[in-house]
C-alpha cells in the first residue's frame, strides 16, 4: 500500500502504519500541483500593497502592521524563533514523528501556501528518522499548538535539536552530517508551519492506539475476576442489552459471553444461591461500554482532524487569504477531556474488583492466601491501585473548561487541548498498571477454582501470566511480579482481540 499525502484519507491504522514504516507514503502529482498552485497565490499576495494577514503583516495583535517584501524572510524566521518557548520534558519521539506526518498531510492539501521544497524537507526528516525534540509544555491549544510546532520546525532553519538515541543533538550538526543545508523560509511559511493542532492531534492518536488495547484488556481482566469470584454470567445475556442498545454495552456483553464460552468453572456453580453480584462485576457492560462509546467518539473526531487543514489564514486564490479559527483546538479538547474520564473509570471499577477478590468470600481465602496471618498475601498491591485511581481522578479536571487570554486579548479564548491530550495519556499509563494488578489478582483467584478450567481464552491468558508470575504460595517480594505484569500489559502480550457475535 502507498499512501498519497494530500489526496488519500488518513485513519488511525494508516497513520500508525506510516509511523512504523509498514506503509509507504509519498507526495503524488496531484498533491504537488495543489502545493505549487497555493504557493503561487501566496507569491502574488506577498508582493501586493494590500495588507493580508500572515502574508505581509505581523501576527496576533501586530496584524495591523504591514511588512515589506524585503523583510518577509526575516519575519518568518523570527516567527519560529520567538514562538519556540516550550518548557518541561520532551514529548516521546514517536509523538513528534506523528506531528510531522500529520502536518505534511495538512500542508499537502494546498491551502497553506508552503513551498514544495519545505514539505519535501519534512519528508526527508521522516525518511532519515531525523525527529525534532519538542518540549511537552507551552501550548494553549489556539492559535493551534504554536510553541510545540515551533520547536518541531526549528530544525528546518538549522535551529533546535533532533533526537539521537535517548539524547539529543543540535539540528545544525545533524543536518551537516546528512548534507542538508538549512532552509530560508518565505512569506506565509512560518505561520503555515506553526499554526495547527498537530500536537493535540498526535497525543489523541497515541491515546487511541493505547486505549484500543486497554479497553479489550479491561474486558479480559473483568472476565478473569468473575471466574475467580465464580460470579454470574447472566448480566451479559443479549436480552438485557437489546432493550438498551448502546453500542459499547452490546459489544462488551458479547465479548464477555465469548470469554466465558465453554467454561467448566462457570458451569460448576449454575443454580447457586447467590442472587446478584456487586456492580463492579454485574455492570461491566454498562461501565466498560460507556468508555468504549467515548473511545469511538474520540476516534471519529481525531480522524476528521487528521484529514483537516488547521492553519490560518487559508489560501483561497491569488487575491484572498481567508482568516478564521481553524487552528482552535476545542473540537478535540472537549472529547479528550471526557475520554479521560472514560479511561479513569476503567481503572476505578478495576480497583473495586481487586478489593472484592481480597475479601475472602465465595470460597476464596482472604487476601488470596491460605496462610494468612503470617502471610499478608496480596493485601498491599490494592493500596497501589487505590493510589493510582485517585491520581487519575485528580487528572480528570477538564482543561477545556478553562481559558486564559493571550496575545494582548486578540486570542481571548483558547482550548487548552494540549493539556487535555497529555493528561489522557497520563491516565492511560496509570490504567495499564491498575489492570496489570487486577490480572495478577484474578490469576491467583483462579488457582483456587482448580481443577475447574475456564474458557480457552482465559486459560491462554492465565498461562501467559503464569509464564512470568508464579502462583503466590507464601509471601515474597511482589515488586518484580507487578513489574512483570506491567510489562505484559505495555507490550500487549495478552490475548485480547478475538471475534464475537454481537
Amino acid at each position: 500500500m502507498v499512501f498519497k499525502y494530500g489526496i488519500d484519507r488518513l485513519d488511525l491504522a494508516t497513520v500508525n502504519g506510516i509511523a512504523d514504516g509498514s506503509i509507504q507514503a509519498e507526495l503524488c502529482a496531484e498533491a504537488i500541483a495543489k502545493i505549487n498552485q497555493s504557493r503561487s497565490c501566496v507569491d502574488v499576495m506577498a508582493a501586493s500593497s494590500k495588507a493580508i494577514y500572515g502574508i505581509n503583516t505581523g501576527f496576533g495583535p501586530l496584524c495591523d502592521t504591514q511588512i515589506s517584501p524585503a523583510e518577509t524572510a526575516l519575519l518568518q524566521k523570527n516567527l519560529l524563533i520567538t514562538h519556540a518557548v516550550g518548557v518541561g520534558e520532551p514529548i516521546a519521539k514517536a509523538i513528534s514523528k506523528l506531528m510531522l506526518i500529520t502536518k505534511v498531510h495538512a500542508l499537502s492539501q494546498g491551502y497553506s501556501g508552503v513551498r514544495l521544497e519545505v514539505i519535501e524537507r519534512m519528508l526527508k526528516f521522516i525518511e532519515l528518522d531525523l525527529i525534532p525534540v519538542v518540549p511537552e509544555q507551552g501550548s494553549v491549544g489556539a492559535s493551534g499548538d504554536l510553541a510545540p510546532l515551533s520547536h518541531l520546525f526549528l530544525p528546518l532553519i538549522g535551529e533546535g535539536e533532533f533526537w539521537a538515541g535517548n539524547s539529543s543533538v543540535p539540528a545544525s550538526e545533524a543536518l551537516a552530517q546528512h548534507g542538508l543545508a538549512p532552509l530560508e523560509l518565505q512569506a506565509k511559511e512560518g505561520l503555515g508551519l506553526i499554526n495547527g493542532t498537530q500536537f493535540i492531534l498526535s497525543h489523541g492518536i497515541t491515546a487511541l492506539t493505547k486505549m484500543q488495547y486497554l479497553l479489550n484488556l479491561a474486558d479480559v481482566a473483568g472476565a478473569m475476576s468473575i471466574e475467580g469470584m465464580q460470579g454470574s454470567g447472566s448480566p451479559f445475556r443479549p436480552e438485557l442489552h437489546q432493550i438498551r442498545p448502546f453500542a459499547g454495552n452490546i459489544e462488551v456483553a458479547a465479548r464477555m459471553r465469548r470469554l466465558f464460552k465453554n467454561s467448566q468453572n462457570m458451569a460448576s456453580h449454575t443454580g447457586c444461591a447467590r442472587v446478584q453480584d456487586p456492580y463492579s462485576l454485574r455492570c461491566i457492560p454498562q461501565v466498560h461500554g460507556a468508555s468504549r462509546n467515548a473511545f469511538h467518539h474520540l476516534k471519529e473526531l481525531v480522524e476528521i482532524e487528521m484529514n483537516s487543514v488547521t492553519d490560518n489564514p487559508i489560501v483561497i486564490s491569488s487575491e484572498e487569504a481567508l482568516s478564521g479559527g481553524g487552528f482552535h483546538g476545542q473540537p478535540l479538547a472537549m472529547v479528550l477531556d471526557y475520554t479521560s474520564i472514560a479511561a479513569a473509570e476503567l481503572g476505578n471499577i478495576s480497583d473495586r474488583r481487586c478489593y472484592l477478590l481480597l475479601e475472602g468470600l465465595h470460597g476464596l481465602p482472604r487476601l488470596l492466601t491460605k496462610a494468612g496471618g503470617l502471610n499478608s498475601g496480596l493485601m498491599i498491591p490494592q493500596y497501589t491501585t487505590a493510589a493510582l485511581v485517585t491520581e487519575n481522578k485528580s487528572l480528570c479536571f477538564p482543561p477545556s473548561a478553562d481559558s486564559v487570554p493571550t496575545s494582548m486579548g486578540q486570542e481571548d479564548h483558547v482550548s487548552m487541548g494540549s493539556i487535555s491530550g497529555r493528561k489522557l495519556n497520563q491516565i492511560l499509563g496509570n490504567l495499564e498498571k491498575i489492570l496489570a494488578i487486577e490480572l495478577m489478582y484474578a490469576a491467583q483467584a483462579i488457582e483456587f477454582r482448580r481443577p475447574n478450567t475456564c474458557s480457552d481464552l482465559i486459560e491462554e491468558n492465565h498461562a501467559i501470566i503464569r509464564a512470568k508470575v508464579a502462583k503466590l504460595e507464601e509471601d515474597r517480594l511482589l515488586k518484580p511480579d507487578i513489574d512483570a505484569m506491567i510489562t505484559l500489559v505495555k507490550t500487549q502480550a495478552l490475548k485480547v482481540d478475538f471475534a464475537v457475535n454481537v
